[in-house]
């Protein structure tokens, strides 16, 4: 159902530094330059789009959303596959050099995979969540909540999705209850590995954080 351990193998940024080859980040730009804010998406394969092309991965799909209504925001997609919430941890100190105005959080499923200690996990995702928020006191973060499926047993797969379910309670955060809704477990939307979506799994999930993100992004900015 989860997963995102494979090296990715299209061309894409460097996420792990944040830059491409020519020394910029790939972001999808919104032509209103003065007034951009900028939403980072900080995840792993699913956030990448691992197998496709990086215009077919969800956060490409909401920057053309957005783009639609003319709201003023651009993307910035630091999804690197087989991210864990440890490597999260450590990597997003160098995304932060520049400011966020809304952080859209997708880590975990690798740890839930690997059988990493919840509370690891718990902690790991409040620590990113807290240094995203010291660097932008008015930043506005999206949890993209994840489930595992029933073979990593009972205690464990409730223990992982309450991780997420706590993490926005008692962070004050706005939660995606679970990101691939309607996607995971469906051989049809996913890719020959059973595990990474397809470019119609994609769309779902564009679908899933939209339905959140939404009235972030139509709300006022606050300076």
């Amino acid at each position: 159902m989860l997963g995102c351990s494979q090296p990715d193998t299209t061309d894409r940024t460097d996420a792990r530094q944040g830059e491409n080859a020519d020394g910029g980040t790939t972001v999808a730009e919104n032509p209103k330059k003065e007034e951009t804010k900028t939403i980072l998406f900080f995840g792993n394969s699913l956030t990448a789009g691992y197998g496709l092309e990086p215009s077919q991965a969800f956060p490409a799909l909401i920057q053309e959303r957005i783009d639609s209504l003319g709201l003023p925001y651009k993307v910035v997609n630091a999804g690197v596959s087989g991210e864990t919430s440890a490597g999260g941890k450590s990597r997003i100190d160098w995304l932060l050099k520049k400011p966020v105005d809304v952080f859209v959080l997708e880590l975990g499923a690798n740890d839930g995979l690997r059988g990493i200690d919840t509370e690891s996990t718990y902690n790991n995702l409040k620590t990113i969540m807290e240094k995203v928020r010291e660097k932008n006191p008015n930043v506005e973060i999206i949890l993209a909540g994840m489930q595992l499926p029933p073979s990593m047993g009972q205690k464990y797969t409730r223990d992982f999705s309450e991780v997420f379910t706590r993490l926005s309670k008692e962070e004050n955060v706005h939660l995606i209850p679970f990101l691939l809704e309607g996607v995971g477990g469906i051989p049809e939307l996913n890719q020959a590995d059973g595990i990474h979506p397809t470019i119609e799994g994609q769309k779902i999930l564009a679908a899933n954080v939209w339905a959140v993100l939404e009235n972030v992004v139509s709300a006022p900015v606050n300076p």
